[in-house]
Order: C-alpha cells, then structure tokens, then sequence
C-alpha cells in the first residue's frame, strides 16, 4: 500500500477527484485529501473526509501538534494535485507557501504529479507555460490537459483529463517514478485492430482491444516524447497528451501510420492488422440462401506496414518495434516462429506475445518476450501491460541513445 496525497485546488473539475479519490483508495492506496479553501467552495469537506476516511484541512495550523505541513508531505509515496489550476501551478513554480497545500508540495520528495485544469487561453499564456516548464525541469510531471467543453459554452485544450486516465498515470508513477528520457523525441504507436469490411454490416477482423498501444502511449508521454496514436476500432480513452488519430481498414493504419511516422524518432506497430481483406465488397447485406449454401469468400492479402517501416526508416535513426502474437504449431516453437518473424521483418525489436487459447487479448496484464536484432532476448514476466511498455521504452531509449547520429535530448 501506497501514501497517496491527492491535492486539489479550486476549479469547477474539482468534483472530478472525488471519482479519483475513489480509485486510489478502491486500489489500496492510504489517501490523504488536500484541498485549497477554494477547492471547498466547489466540494465540501464532508466529502473528502467520507471518501477518505481522514480529516481535512486547508491551513497549517489544524492539529498543528503533528506539524502537517511538513509531516504530509515528508511520509508521502505520492502527491497529485487534481485539478491543478494555474494559480496553483504559478505558486508550485515559484516556490510559495500559503496554505497546507503549496507547503505539503515544498517538504515532498516524491514523484509529483499536476493535472491542470483551466481555460484554453490560461493554459496557453507563456506564465503558464513558463511555469510547467520550470515544474518539468524539477522532475515534476505535468499531465497534459484534454481538449474537450470548459466551463459554459467554451471548448478547447484546458479540460481536466479523465479521472480513470489520471489514476492510471498515478499507478504508473508510483511503480515507475518519473521518467523524461523521451523529451525531444517524437513517436508514433499503433493500437487496436482492423477490420476489413465484407457488406455494410460484417466485417473480418481480431481480438486485439488496443490496451497495449494505449499503455505505450501513456508510458511514452509520461517520459516526455510527443506522441501520435494510431487507433484502430479501439473503445479506450484518449490517453491524456496524446494525439490520436482514429482509423478502420489496415489500408486506413497503414496511410495515417506513414504520414504520422516521417522523420519520427521511434515507431511502435503494436496495432494487430488484418493479414487480408475481401477482394471485393458488397454493397448490399449478404442474405442467406434457401438452401443453406454459404457465398465463396475470395480474399487478397494486404500491405506489410511493419516490413515497408523497416525497409525504408522514416528517419535515418528511427528505431522500429513491432509486435507478433504467436502461437506453435508443427513447424516450430512460438520463439522460432517469432525469430523468423523478426528476420523477416527487418525490425529492430519484436514483442512476442504467445496467445495460444486467446491469452492476452482484452486482458490488463500481459507477458512477452522482446526479441532484438542484436540477437538479445529479453524476457518480461507477467505483469501490467504498463510496465511492459515501460520495458519496451527502456529498450527503444537506449538504442536512441546509442545511436551516434542521434540527436542529444532536449528537454522542453
């Protein structure tokens, strides 16, 4: 179990953390709330000591025997302010202490975590920005806000993200720390899987569900990388700082995943394409037929979009990663299946997922083994799929940084 301190400052989002607090504490977590008097203008007290099951207190001076406004701080695994406003954001920059919160920020030395939540044009002032600069630099990871409807009529980028997107960044920090070697890089992953249309209302397609592109996404820009998500038929949530594009066909993948890809740093093909799709599709609805007899299906194969990245890098030092989800059969094991794979290929590192009896698919956790083409394997024991990105991006940074054409990381 997991000291959690939850900070949150005054803005309309602030009903968001109580779902928040919902997870963290429904996980197992040891929380403790920290609202800003404004916070309580929005939620009450009442509220966060109910989900909780601990006092709250805005001020330094409630059970001042216990010294809490270092205390909390100091017995900490964990500190997210959600929502972070850009009143809370400028003080945390700046080094001021006003209230329990801004004081619980300055005596923590564990990961710290902000999740703004403001209007466009307060996110895109340059103090604002000037200010999450400076809290990056200090190892701090500031989330960025999802694009969506502010308070009234307005929309734009400013949106406190998803309460289950925040947690899953949490659960991240908390196993992971905070990680900027990505910064400077730009990536793109694929997720999901196709389907090739057969009449208006079939299709062929898989069982991949797209939670490990999503987990490789958020991993990616947690670590500071700019990221292009490719997302085939997937149901998940936009992953926060991500850009996604949504697609359908293998055809679709293949175009988006091409023109997001040119002079990237990384591209990561964790989507599951359809090796075919119908030669021909009706325009109408297949009927069936009086006398149970079942129309010939005529496929033709499609495009190899891992081969076609591999064979011409969309950059001189693009490091590509694709998956295979194998099972054995006569011809060989799933890692012999799996190395020929990776010859053919040309990638740089293969994840090999064995799905025999459906495995993996839909499911939170996963096991893999990460072929290179190096000859080095690298085996992932079961575990959040997660932290296996997290061991996919271990392995893609350091051959970035190995790379003697590649260009330094800078920070941004």
């Amino acid at each position: 179990m997991s000291t959690v301190v939850l900070g949150v400052a005054g803005g309309i989002a602030a009903y968001k953390a109580a779902e928040l607090l919902r997870r963290l504490t429904e996980s197992g977590h040891d929380v403790t709330v920290v609202p800003t008097d404004a916070a309580l203008e929005f939620v009450g007290a009442p509220t966060w000591a109910a989900l909780s099951g601990k006092p709250v207190a805005t001020d330094v001076w409630t059970g001042v025997h216990a010294v809490p406004h270092v205390r909390i701080g100091q017995g900490a695994d964990l500190v997210v302010v959600a929502p972070a406003t850009a009143n809370v954001l400028a003080k945390a920059a700046h080094g001021l202490a006003d209230d329990l919160l801004t004081n619980t920020l300055l005596t923590a030395r564990c990961p710290v975590v902000f999740a703004p939540a403001m209007h466009t044009e307060m996110w895109e002032h340059p103090a604002t920005r000037a200010n999450v600069a400076t809290l990056r630099q200090r190892g701090a990871l500031v989330i960025e806000p999802a694009v969506g409807r502010l308070t009234g009529k307005d929309s734009g980028k400013g949106r406190l993200p998803d309460p289950l997107e925040i947690f899953e960044v949490c659960v991240d920090v908390l196993a992971h720390g905070v990680r900027r070697d990505l910064a400077g890089r730009r990536v793109v992953v694929s997720a999901g899987g196709t389907r090739e249309p057969l009449d208006p209302v079939r299709y062929l397609g898989n069982r991949s569900s797209g939670r490990q592109g999503y987990a490789l996404a958020r991993a990616a820009a947690a670590r500071g990388a700019e990221v292009t998500l490719v997302a085939a038929n997937t149901e998940l949530g936009d992953p926060s700082g991500v850009h996604v594009v949504r697609v359908e066909t293998t055809e679709q993948l293949r175009a988006e995943v091409l023109a997001a890809a040119a002079g990237c740093d990384a591209v990561v093909m964790a989507a599951a394409p359809a090796d075919f799709r119908p030669s021909a599709v009706s325009g109408a609805k297949i009927k069936k037929t009086d006398d149970g007899s079942a129309p010939a299906l005529e496929l033709v194969q499609n495009p190899d979009i891992l081969r076609e990245l591999s064979a011409h890098r969309p950059g001189p030092t693009t490091v590509v990663v694709g998956f295979a989800a194998e099972t054995g059969d006569g011809t060989g094991s799933v890692l012999d299946l799996a190395r020929a794979k990776l010859a053919r290929k040309g990638c740089d590192l293969l994840v090999v997922n064995d799905v025999s009896g459906g495995a993996v698919f839909g499911s939170a956790d996963n096991e893999a083994v990460i072929l290179g083409a190096d000859g080095s394997a690298t085996e992932v024991p079961r575990g959040s799929k997660g932290a296996l990105a997290h061991t996919i991006w271990d392995q893609v940074a350091r051959r970035l940084q190995d790379d003697p054409q590649s260009p330094s990381i800078q920070e941004t």
